[in-house]
């Protein structure tokens, strides 16, 4: 896929990273549309994921999250394994696992 236009994309999927799981998973954290992801927090969504499933997900959901609300938020289409450290960095601060 080139690169998507934020302003335009009206799917999830049309996201970087995103693929059918992937969307299914945002869609059960309440995420409907790719605006909708402006001023979310990968965090909340994860958890959100994990406890309406009833099940722990790979914490590289995190990532892609991370990297798909950067991307709606004005950042350049990344690979999401781009946000690992961040992820594992915030993770060590707040006393977590990653």
């Amino acid at each position: 896929m080139k690169n998507p236009n934020r302003e335009t994309v009206s799917k999830l999927e049309q996201l970087p990273n995103i693929g059918k799981k992937m969307a299914d998973y945002l869609e059960i954290a309440d995420i409907k549309t790719p605006q909708s992801l402006i001023g979310k927090n990968a965090f909340d969504l994860y958890n959100k994921l994990c406890e309406r499933t009833g099940k722990p997900f790979d914490p590289c959901v995190i990532d892609v999250f991370m990297s798909v609300i950067d991307f709606m938020e004005g950042g350049e289409p990344s690979p999401w394994w781009e946000f690992t450290d961040q992820r594992k960095k915030f993770l060590k601060k707040e006393g977590g696992k990653d």
